[in-house]
């Protein structure tokens, strides 16, 4: 099984939340090969600075070649809530899954609606970068789930 993970976001320096983010892709392993892609550039730095319509634009235009073949999920907080459980069907009898992290002004309706499925992690509001951790985080306990690994329990 192939996991990638998309996610508007300035790569840079070492951060905070990298070791987390390698741990459970190593986690992953003996079930799927997790890869994480962080993608941003001038194009979106500058819709960013224009308006919210031009940054989803700009998210929607940066995703483009990403959304050929898997099955895509958007993590949208305005989606409905799922547990562990109904994260783990997601995965369950995919050989590839794609999920996408939007930038701060989320995604244009079209995107959503040409996806898959839209998931909500809840209401709360969360930087992006500890989104892709729980969602790394959820990955892993949703593998677990559908191999009868201890660690869900």
């Amino acid at each position: 099984m192939n996991i990638h993970v998309y996610i508007i976001d300035k790569k840079g320096k070492k951060e905070l939340y990298d070791p987390l983010i390698e741990h459970y892709v190593k986690l992953c392993r003996p079930w799927a090969k997790v890869q994480v892609h962080e993608i941003f550039g001038k194009e979106i730095a500058r819709a960013q600075e224009q308006s919210p319509v031009a940054a989803q634009k700009a998210y929607t235009e940066a995703f483009r070649r990403y959304r050929t073949g898997g099955y895509s999920v958007v993590l949208d907080p305005s989606a409905e809530a799922v547990d562990s459980h109904g994260f783990s069907d997601l995965l369950k009898d995919r050989a590839t899954v794609n999920f996408f992290i939007g930038g701060a002004y989320g995604f244009e309706r079209e995107f959503l609606r040409q996806s898959n499925k839209s998931i909500s992690f809840g209401r709360i509001t969360l930087s992006h970068k500890l989104v892709k951790v729980v969602l790394m985080e959820q990955i892993f306990r949703g593998l677990s789930i559908l191999h009868g690994h201890p660690y869900h329990k």
